[in-house]
């Protein structure tokens, strides 16, 4: 009897062992926001659904889009759309799943709770320097942000915020992703800086108001908390494995991965559509108010 139950023992180890070993695994990369926001529980969820295993690294928007292109991850995750005039970055797909808000943070003893857009726009601008112009300590603003110009929140503050995403921050340090720089506003009094909600959310930090607004559920779906952006899934249209790379953005997108998505902090893409054309108004007024600002000679 001990040897029969040995015997089946063993087989269902090697069955269970053979089964995980030849399971198809989806490769993602990317936007470390969209990582913490929504994907790596989606993934668990989706494993447990579909038997389909996921190799997850994270590496900002930027890889999240051009390992898709260049055929070196199945899947990827970015919180900005292609650039302009890019043909490797416009030949993928961008499946928006989510809206994310772009979240004020600053060191948690800071005792101003709340800033205006035109604040924000002084301190990035550096016409602002000092908290006490704020109504804070007298204490230089320490100014962190993201290293270039195409990082996912470097690129949507200066869309969003300034409509030049070409412009320069007056930053007293850059940093290359956006772990490191939620742990340097946490740690750094008298610090200040953008980054995802989600991501923002889970360090000890202070969330600031913005025009007397949170970034919640809420505010963020109705479009009054104003700086929200998309969060995409990036994928091959012509991958060999687009049935499935189809099937997982079906499930992003299904009552189980919305519920995921609203329990980590960002709102499903197909909760606020509306959101869309807010922004689209917004984006068309704030360039003609650019264009009502030129110098003509």
């Amino acid at each position: 009897m001990r040897t029969i139950n040995t015997l089946i023992f063993s087989f269902l180890l090697l069955f269970h062992f053979n089964h995980h070993a030849f399971a198809e695994t989806l490769n993602w990369v990317g936007c470390g926001i969209s990582k913490k926001s929504y994907l790596t529980q989606l993934a668990e969820e989706y494993t447990k659904a579909r038997d389909i295993e996921f190799n997850i690294q994270g590496g900002g928007a930027t890889k999240g889009i051009r390992e898709v292109a260049n055929g070196n991850s199945d899947l990827g995750g970015s919180c900005r759309f292609h650039l302009p005039g890019d043909e490797s970055e416009s030949r993928i797909g961008f499946e928006p799943v989510a809206w994310d808000a772009l979240a004020i943070i600053t060191h948690p003893d800071n005792p101003v709770d709340n800033l205006t857009l035109d604040q924000v726009k002084a301190i990035y601008t550096g016409k602002l320097t000092n908290w006490k112009e704020l109504g804070g300590p007298d204490m230089p603003i320490n100014l962190f942000a993201r290293n270039g110009n195409i990082s996912g929140v470097g690129y949507s503050i200066r869309s969003l915020i300034f409509s030049d995403v070409t412009m320069t921050f007056h930053a007293s340090k850059l940093f290359k992703s956006s772990g490191p720089l939620e742990k340097a506003v946490q740690s750094t009094p008298g610090s200040i800086a953008i980054t995802g909600i989600s991501s923002a959310r889970l360090r000890d930090v202070k969330i600031m108001s913005l025009n007397n607004k949170q970034p919640d559920y809420k505010t963020i779906k109705s479009g009054q908390y104003v700086l929200y952006r998309p969060l995409y899934i990036t994928y091959d249209p012509s991958s060999d494995k687009i049935s499935q790379l189809r099937d997982f953005i079906k499930f992003a997108h299904s009552r189980k991965g919305k519920s995921i998505m609203r329990e980590n902090g960002v709102v499903p893409y197909l909760d606020a559509l509306r959101l869309v054309m807010i922004q689209s108004r917004e984006s068309l007024k704030s360039q003609n108010s650019s264009d009502e600002n030129l110098t003509y000679n």
